[in-house]
């Protein structure tokens, strides 16, 4: 593989290099299309407990460019580690050649079309990337992203799980997270957005500058926050409510619950690891518990680390994906 790819991908390229690599790629859709696969291994985030070497970054490639050719127009990436595997679905990937685009001549601009891509992160894992307008965004598992290649008069995203953003600061362009129920509209900003599909609500923590969640018909009757104010949308009904900053260490690979009713971190355990968690005696979702958890460390281990102090029984049942709770 072309070196300058590893170095384009890292950040160590001269910008001399860089305009030459992108003005080759520009032309040679071979050379695009390896600079894209690339991209995506190197967004992802915590796949390995170190950062991904050179040398491992080419042996990751060839086995992904293996997958590439197997499966023609579907880019499925699966990532190898010590503790699971990770897919990216990809329909278009170009957006990281944007930045030459945008500078060449206005004859290039016009061959420019943006299209749709998504990203998925299985359970069990999470991923970071940098969106085409320089946003960061960090997935929490079994969520889902779709972006476009490239922004041109809005910047709009569809998040569906969690997602935290660190908006590129752009007052003529609006950023907004769209998650099926409420939009969430930003100028430069950082800020939290759970919604996941099983989940009966969706809440939104601001964490520095300021956002506007709204209805997408009501724009006009949403409700701007302030930081560390979090709101909760259930149904019809937007409310500020209370958010422990802790929770969202889960960027860090770590789940915090305070003070909170297993039956409440239950629910959230089954988002996270994709999996059905059956309570037997009603009596357990009542119990309360104080606790950091690891990501990595997987749905059972939790469980047993609550266990100790919350006496019950886990069983596990692999075939049908599911564990019983019982006393």
């Amino acid at each position: 593989m072309d070196e300058r790819i590893i170095k384009y991908c890292q950040g160590n390229l001269l910008k001399e290099e860089q305009d030459q690599l992108l003005k080759e790629a520009y032309k040679d859709p071979v050379l695009k299309s390896r600079i894209i696969d690339y991209q995506h291994l190197h967004s992802l985030l915590e796949l390995t407990p170190e950062r991904m070497d050179k040398e491992q970054g080419r042996i990751n490639y060839a086995c992904f460019r293996k997958l590439v050719n197997a499966q023609k127009r579907k880019v499925m990436l699966i990532s190898f580690s010590r503790y699971a595997a990770i897919i990216v679905i990809a329909f278009v990937s170009a957006w990281m050649l944007a930045s030459y685009y945008f500078s060449g001549n206005l004859a290039e601009q016009k061959e420019l079309i943006a299209f749709q891509q998504e990203l998925l992160v299985p359970a069990g894992q999470r991923a970071e990337l940098t969106l085409p307008d320089g946003t960061k965004v960090w997935l929490n598992a079994g969520s889902k992203l779709s972006y476009p290649s490239f922004f041109e008069k809005e910047r709009k995203v569809f998040l569906s799980g969690e997602g935290f953003f660190d908006v590129a600061k752009n007052e003529k362009v609006p950023f907004i997270v769209s998650t099926g129920t409420i939009d969430v509209k930003a100028l430069g900003t950082q800020f939290n957005v759970f919604c996941y599909p099983g989940s009966d609500y969706t809440g939104v923590y601001l964490q520095q500058g300021s956002v506007k969640a709204y209805f997408p018909s009501l724009e006009s009757e949403g409700v701007v926050l302030s930081p560390e104010q979090y709101l909760v949308q259930k149904g019809k009904r937007l409310e500020l409510s209370t958010k422990d900053p802790d929770e969202l260490l889960w960027r860090q690979g770590i789940y915090t619950f305070k003070r909170q009713k297993l039956g409440s971190i239950i629910k959230k355990l089954e988002l996270y690891y994709d999996v059905k968690i059956i309570v037997k005696d009603p009596e357990i979702l009542n119990y309360e518990y104080v606790g950091k958890f690891r990501q990595r460390d997987g749905v059972l281990e939790i469980l047993r680390l609550i266990q100790r102090i919350h006496k019950f029984n886990i069983k596990k049942d692999d075939e049908l994906n599911q564990i019983v709770l019982s006393k």
